[in-house]
């Protein structure tokens, strides 16, 4: 391969690079990026051809090209308009086109300049739309490919410019091409790893402004609905059919207690008018932050040490801030967070936004004894809108109810029952059957299956009509837990609707769930080896969302204890181990006086003259081998070794030639030089080997593999020389 088409070959690469960064962020369709490839490979092939645009023809479709974009953006066509993500994907359909107009044409080096730059401007715009973990191979390869295709333009613009490669262009595009250019990938990877050794600190110090990217892309949750103050009955089930990420929750347990059976509560409704359930208090109280953003939003309970999660949240069209029951704190990089009546939590976000927060939540409850005494009285104002039931309500449910807790007393056994009445005698589907004025009792009494708004639909008004006062909450399920990353990862499947039942003795909401358990996401159905490749995919992702998407000052202060934590374990293990030979040697001292004994004391001074003698030893020895081994001149044996190895392997072609020439009678004098043999031999050949051979011995340098090919002639012509009887 010349130097020119490896330089061209890694000056394509960079610029391919700078697609894949923009395809991963999901910027660009099909279609598009199928186009792109199509002129991609024509360009390769049109280079160093009468077919290349001319540098006045691609100024002038570069000049075309502005207009055009802008008019596209102005009409919105594809979808261009007021949205960010549609605004960068425009934007990056502009610089490939401007990409692929400059590979068309014949190229200057200002033109490979400006290559680079739109590649980096792909990298750098993809890297506010992405949250792949593929985008960072991507940008470990345009980093790579980059570092190499900078150097080899600096490498041939300079020997352009040096005069012996003026005077003979084509002796100096040979000697181009016999420069060790092999050795570039070896320089960039250096480079690569000096810069992330430099910058990576750099990169988890420098606080975090703003949002973590653009938005979801292809992928995204973006318009997921369900999650407001006011969600019409069914409009879950649609959720439940998505296998997109909603969130990601690590959570972090006290020593033995249970991490399973979690929901991630969202909005609590309370108001009902058979299609559609809504919060009827739209006030909220405002928490401001205070040190290290945190927000106080609720009373410590009764747990000794609340459950704290950390929450990675997709973008969403909502503000709510998920989280298990009873939060008592927030952490976020939020100006302030709100919570409504029913406990549910929310704080100001863009739509597009991914965000990263921090909960701890106080899962302390009452004994299931302490609740079933609960006989206190509801208070009229406390309670009232959660008694409510629907202006046309059938009679048959409030008849159904007291059938199903006829036999229960207390507000606990009644809940259970109804529960559990729910659970056993209904079947679950995601099709939406139930319809009519009344679907809830179209759900009871005729269709008697449904999903899981349904069920808790039908608890909340079955308690009502016995005087309970219960809500509807709508959220997620725990989702699956990925072990490699030690987060619930969690998806729009997950998503979930139960029931909170007030009891007024504690003045605290109970969850109760009438699902069906096939109507709960089943985990252990996902083993198996795509099960597992899958898992660790998200675990990859996950770290990559958790350490460069979402890092921000919160998780830098996490890494700052962790970092601390670990040097105060340090410490303390070395002051353990400091403070138990400090008691050994007084011991031995104790004993060395005759504290304990005459035998204690013999057995001290056997034990202080054998370890005396080993210490002794110990230093006799290192000292021995330092100086029999000094380990700088053994590496440098070691690499002369090596490089006597190498250099032999390529001067063999010399031994050759000097055996072709013994027999035909011309040998060498050992008092030459290999110089003055070539030179008293007189065969043109053998001077062209002889020069090969010093610049290989001495200069360093490599055969390439024409030159190889050109000594091997060389060889077979002395061959064919006649026949001489002399020494020289």
């Amino acid at each position: 391969m010349t130097f020119e088409t490896f330089f061209r070959l890694t000056s394509y690469l960079v610029v391919m690079c700078g697609f894949l960064a923009l395809f991963v962020s999901g910027s660009v369709g099909v279609a598009f990026s199928g186009v792109f490839l199509v002129l991609f490979i024509v360009a390769w092939f049109l280079e160093s051809t009468n077919w290349q645009l001319s540098e006045r023809v691609g100024t002038a479709l570069v000049i075309l090209t502005v207009p055009l974009f802008y008019f596209t953006w102005r009409f919105r066509l594809f979808g261009a308009g007021g949205d960010e993500a549609a605004i960068a994907g425009l934007l990056s359909r502009f610089i490939l086109g401007l990409s692929i107009v400059k590979l068309l044409q014949r190229k200057r080096d200002r033109d490979w300049l400006f290559l680079y730059m739109m590649a980096f401007f792909e990298v750098l715009l993809s890297a506010a739309m992405s949250v792949s973990p593929v985008y960072l191979a991507v940008l470990v390869l345009f980093l790579f490919f980059t570092a190499i295709a900078v150097l080899g333009f600096e490498i041939g613009k300079s020997s352009r410019a040096l005069p012996s490669y003026r005077l003979n262009s084509e002796q100096g595009q040979k000697r181009l091409d016999a420069a060790p250019f092999r050795r570039l990938p070896t320089t960039a990877i250096l480079l690569i790893v000096a810069v992330i050794v430099f910058a990576a600190p750099i990169f988890f110090l420098l606080p975090r402004v703003g949002g973590a990217g653009f938005g979801a892309g292809e992928n995204g949750v973006r318009g997921m609905t369900g999650f407001s103050d006011s969600v019409r009955l069914g409009e879950l089930g649609r959720i439940l059919e998505s296998d997109e990420t909603v969130m990601r929750v690590k959570v972090d347990v006290a020593p033995g207690a249970s991490a399973s059976g979690f929901r991630w509560r969202g909005v609590a409704l309370d108001q009902f008018d058979n299609k559609t359930w809504k919060q009827s208090r739209k006030r909220k109280q405002s928490f401001f932050r205070a040190d290290r953003d945190v927000f106080l939003v609720g009373p410590r309970m009764t747990r000794p040490k609340p459950v704290l999660q950390t929450i990675y949240l997709e973008p969403m069209d909502s503000n709510v801030l998920f989280s298990l029951a009873h939060p008592v704190m927030v952490q976020g990089n939020f100006l302030e967070v709100r919570k409504d009546e029913d406990d549910g939590l929310s704080a100001t976000r863009a739509g597009n936004e991914r965000i990263n927060y921090s909960v701890q939540s106080d899962l302390g409850e009452p004994s299931p004894e302490r609740l079933r005494s609960d006989d206190t009285s509801y208070s009229a104002d406390e309670v009232s809108r959660f008694l409510q039931l629907p202006d046309e309500f059938d009679p048959g449910i409030s008849a159904l109810a007291a059938q199903v807790t006829g036999g229960s007393v207390s507000r606990f056994d009644k809940a259970r029952a109804i529960e559990s009445y729910l659970q056993k005698n209904f079947g679950y589907t995601l099709e939406q059957k139930s319809s009519g004025e009344q679907p809830v009792a179209d759900f009871l009494f005729n269709v008697r299956e449904g999903h899981c708004e349904y069920f808790s639909s039908a608890m909340v008004l079955m308690l009502r009509t016995q005087g309970i006062a219960a809500r509807v909450v709508n959220g997620f399920q725990q989702g699956e837990f990925n072990d490699t990353a030690g987060v619930f990862v969690v998806k729009q499947k997950d998503a979930h609707s139960w029931v909170e039942v007030y009891f007024p003795r504690d003045r605290v909401w109970i969850a109760f769930d009438p699902t069906p358990f096939a109507g709960r996401a089943d985990y252990s159905l996902s083993g198996g080896l795509l099960g597992q490749v899958s898992r660790y995919l998200d675990a990859l992702e996950t770290f990559w969302i958790q350490y460069f998407v979402a890092f921000d000052n919160h998780e830098q202060r996490s890494l700052f204890r962790s970092i601390r934590d670990g040097f105060n374990d340090f410490q303390n293990s070395v002051s353990i181990q400091a403070e138990y030979l400090q008691a050994r040697i007084s011991e031995w001292w104790s004993a060395i006086r005759g504290d304990r004994g005459i035998e204690a004391r013999l057995s001290a001074v056997k034990y202080g003259v054998v370890y005396v003698a080993g210490i002794m030893i110990a230093l006799f020895a290192s000292t021995w081998l330092y100086k029999r081994l000094n380990l700088r001149d053994l590496a440098k044996r070691i690499l002369m070794w090596l490089r006597r190895r190498k250099v032999r392997g390529i001067v063999e072609f010399y031994d050759r030639m000097t055996a072709v020439l013994s027999r035909r009678g011309l040998n060498r004098d050992p008092s030459q030089t290999p110089l003055e043999f070539a030179v008293a031999v007189g065969i043109p050949a053998v001077g062209v080997i002889t020069d090969r051979y010093n610049r290989v011995r001495f200069g360093g340098a490599d055969l390439t593999e024409s030159e190889s090919e050109e000594i091997e002639r060389l060889i077979v012509s002395i061959e064919d020389q006649p026949h001489t009887s002399r020494r020289i």
